[in-house]
């Protein structure tokens, strides 16, 4: 049976991830705070992000600012959204 954890994105209980999905203390207190579902959104918005914008992981202000995305995104504030984006309902 899956950890159970207080997803702060989702404001619900939900099941924690398996393992941290970034190095480093980041990586720790995602795993503590963030569930594997909204972890799994913000993987989709990550990539539509870095498509849309046609961002670069190898330049150090592309890498930063998607982490700021992130962010945002998972303490629920206005983040970043592709211009007529309309996800499938």
């Amino acid at each position: 049976m899956a950890k159970l954890i207080f997803c702060k994105k989702l404001q619900k209980e939900l099941p924690a991830l398996e393992i941290p999905p970034m190095p480093g203390p980041k990586g720790l207190e995602l795993m503590e705070t963030i569930s594997a579902e909204a972890w799994e959104a913000w993987k989709t918005h990550q990539v539509t992000l870095i498509n849309e914008k046609r961002l670069d992981s190898s330049k150090p202000e592309d890498r930063k600012w998607i982490v700021d995305q992130m962010e945002k995104f998972f303490n629920n504030e206005d983040y970043e959204k592709p211009e007529g984006f309309k996800p499938l309902e």
